[in-house]
């Protein structure tokens, strides 16, 4: 029997959780109004204070190199290209001065899978930024780049996470689940960095290790509304087992500059996406705004589709902007654009404890007009203390036994 969508929003205002068949009618039947007002409603339930919240963090993408190369990245560069880079500790460090500055609390760290960087250079660094900014957070490798740790030092993921932790991590971003349908993923050739049981399995691993972790969904490419739904309700599954996602994150694919290539989904898509993910994904707490990729505007009406927190100030960010996509707000504009939707503005933690009330508010903040890059001059090369470390493809071993 076929429901109506009246019947299954009446369920939706009951609290009761939607099975696969009634999301994938609403997503792909109801009325965008309603949908929204439908998301809406659950999102004022769960938070019901008025609260949007934001972070003050730092996107680093540590290294571009990368052995993956997925379809529908813009960003990475194979091995021995001269475009290819590996940021050195002094680097890092001065981007964390930066972002303290800025009021910034945390290190979104990320990078591609690069076979010259091994398990040692993340300790080191991890302890490194420990000792020299003890309050200060990493929020740091997505689940491909810890299982690519777990194949080139050949430990076992639980192992790999252990040992990270010790050194300094403090919660792992969901970053590399794509669509969490294998079919997909092999088309996107992303299946071999990770498939959507992998996926899955880090992070299940991250949460019984005492980890918080954050879950993603890029649409747009290949896939369809079916799979769309089937990767909402994995996660939705994922979280009922162990509990540690504080918030998922969708964006659309950005296809300037790709081999894929394709045309970027609209806005409306992108809100009727959300406003989806927030009636399927019942044991959530947190949906961020995706307005790096969306804009302020439309990032801004996320808040009427299910949205309770606009993300990251960034500071920084390389992977997006590869791909076409440079849209940038400081702090002033993220609690502009909260504040104009009719909402309080709170700095949070990645665990989404409240921070307190705007910095820009306590003390003068340099406005930040355009996201910053990984290096301002666009050179690329790896650190010199990179030398220290083994290099496991012949380019790295040859290029460090060649330098002075």
């Amino acid at each position: 029997m076929i429901v109506s969508i009246a019947g299954i929003a009446e369920r939706v205002a009951r609290g009761e959780r939607l099975s696969p068949d009634d999301a994938l009618r609403l997503y792909r039947d109801a009325p965008t109004p309603l949908l929204g007002r439908l998301a809406d409603d659950v999102r004022r339930r769960r938070h019901p204070d008025g609260i949007v919240t934001y972070i003050i963090d730092r996107n680093v993408n540590y290294t571009n190199v990368c052995v993956a190369r997925c379809r529908f990245c813009a960003f990475y560069r194979p091995v021995g290209s001269s475009e290819g880079y590996a940021l050195g500790f002094d680097e890092i460090f001065r981007k964390i001065d930066e972002t303290i500055r800025l009021g910034g609390v945390q290190l979104l760290l990320q990078g591609g899978h690069n076979p010259d960087i091994p398990i040692g250079w993340y300790e080191d660094l991890f302890r490194a930024v420990k000792s020299r900014y003890p309050g200060f957070k990493l929020h740091a490798l997505s689940p491909p780049e810890i299982l690519h740790i777990s194949r080139l030092s050949q430990l076992p993921v639980p192992a790999v996470i252990d040992r990270l932790v010790a050194a300094g991590l403090d919660s792992i971003p969901g970053g590399g689940a794509e669509m969490l349908v294998d079919r997909v993923r092999k088309i996107l050739n992303c299946y071999s960095k990770a498939s959507a049981d992998e996926w899955l399995g880090v992070m299940g691993d991250a949460h019984r290790a005492g980890l918080r972790t954050t879950a993603t969904m890029m649409y747009g490419t290949v896939e369809t509304m079916e799979e769309r739904i089937e990767h909402l309700v994995r996660l939705r599954t994922q979280q009922d087992e162990t509990g540690g996602f504080t918030a998922f994150i969708t964006w659309s694919y950005q296809p300037q500059h790709t081999e894929l290539g394709g045309v970027e989904a609209t806005g409306v898509e992108y809100l009727r996406t959300l406003a989806i993910a927030r009636l399927v994904l019942d044991n959530f707490d947190n949906l961020q705004a995706s307005w790096v990729t969306q804009g302020g505007k439309v990032g801004q009406l996320s808040l009427a589709y299910g949205a309770n927190d606009m993300g990251s100030v960034m500071i920084e960010e390389n992977v997006v902007r590869a791909a076409g996509a440079e849209y940038c707000m400081d702090e002033f504009e993220v609690v502009r654009n909260i504040e104009s939707a009719g909402f309080t503005a709170k700095r949070r933690s990645m665990h989404y404890e409240i921070l307190g009330d705007p910095i820009f508010r306590e003390r003068a903040v340099p406005r930040m007009l355009e996201l910053a890059v990984a290096r301002e001059d666009g050179r690329g090369g790896e650190a010199e203390d990179l030398r220290g470390y083994a290099a496991r493809s012949r380019t790295g071993r040859e290029a460090r036994e060649t330098r002075p």
